[in-house]
């Protein structure tokens, strides 16, 4: 039992249909546990129209039970005449019937490794596809273009392309061109913000060790450290998730990362061939470094966090934007 009840009219909209998804699913939670709340939408069920229809088929069962019941007394009446030793044979065989089930229901049992397993399914579409080769390629392809083709600006156009990678790896890990089993994942209760959260946070694990790694080993050329994009990468990730809820993911994706490259590219690429390098440099360390830059980022990503938490059920319909 519990001291929370459920109030009347989340009652009567449970009753009606009208309550919304991850609200019904955690009043039905409730119910497991509270059997006066659960005689309480018992009744409100049964007032509504529904509640006539599953009546009536109530009642249809209940006879069709009772008939099959009158059926069969005459059989019975005839199988308790049998001779005793055919009981003890029949008792025998249903002993052995349970004793062998036995094992089998215990291998029905929840194991160990089954929440792993769920989180390892939960995150598959995130680390599948083409967007893990994509990873590969972009931090072995910027070690490549230092040490292979002596190129000195790897570091900066590492650090420029680096932030919006997790950002496109979250946009192609949740919905239905992502994933072939998304409209049965989407109706589980683990869907929604839930499932996003732990696809997302899938691409980092993979995205940020592989990237940072490629950037410690290309040679700095005037850029700033190897790990100055993790805030920002963060943030701009929270940043589309946010805005995935107003706008849908894709939309978000193209707005977040297509910012972040507009903002850090075009000056680069408007300066000088000579200079494009040292420009595309001197913007990420005007972006990247310092604390003002990193505590800039560090508050982007408080605030996306927040409305993350307060556009939570946005994210239950999200694929249908």
């Amino acid at each position: 039992m519990t001291d929370w009840h459920a109030t009347d009219d989340l009652v009567t909209r449970y009753g009606d249909g009208s309550l919304p998804e991850p609200d019904a699913w955690s009043l039905e939670k409730h119910l497991e546990t509270c059997g006066e709340c659960a005689a309480r939408v018992s009744r409100a069920v049964r007032a509504t129209a529904a509640g006539v229809v599953l009546a009536e088929v109530r009642e249809a069962v209940l006879t069709g039970a009772r008939e099959a019941v009158l059926a069969e007394a005459p059989a019975r009446a005839s199988a308790s005449a049998a001779p005793t030793s055919a009981a003890r044979t029949s008792a025998a065989r249903t002993s052995a019937a349970r004793t062998s089930a036995a094992p089998r229901r215990q291998l029905a049992l929840p194991s160990p490794g089954s929440r792993l397993a769920r989180v390892l399914w939960a995150a598959g579409p995130a680390v599948r596809g083409a967007w893990l080769p994509a990873v590969l390629l972009v931090a072995f392809g910027a070690v490549a273009l230092a040490y292979g083709a002596d190129f000195t600006g790897a570091r900066p156009l590492l650090l420029a392309v680096a932030p919006v990678v997790p950002v496109a790896g979250v946009a192609l890990s949740y919905g239905a061109h992502a994933d072939p089993m998304h409209e049965i994942t989407a109706s589980t209760t683990s869907a929604g913000l839930r499932l996003v959260l732990t696809r997302t946070a899938a691409v980092l694990a993979v995205s940020l060790p592989l990237l940072t790694l490629a950037g410690v080993l290309v040679p700095s050329s005037g850029a700033p450290g190897a790990a100055a994009w993790l805030l920002p990468g963060l943030a701009l990730t929270l940043a589309s998730l946010a805005l995935a809820g107003y706008a849908g993911s894709r939309t978000a994706t193209a707005v977040t990362g297509g910012g972040w490259l507009c903002a850090v590219l075009a000056p680069a690429l408007a300066a000088p061939s000579g200079r494009l390098t040292a420009r595309l440099a001197e913007q990420l360390s005007y972006y990247l470094d310092g604390a003002p830059a990193q505590g800039g980022w560090a508050a982007v990503a408080v605030l996306c966090a927040v409305l993350l938490a307060a556009r939570r059920p946005a994210y239950d319909h999200l694929e249908k934007r």
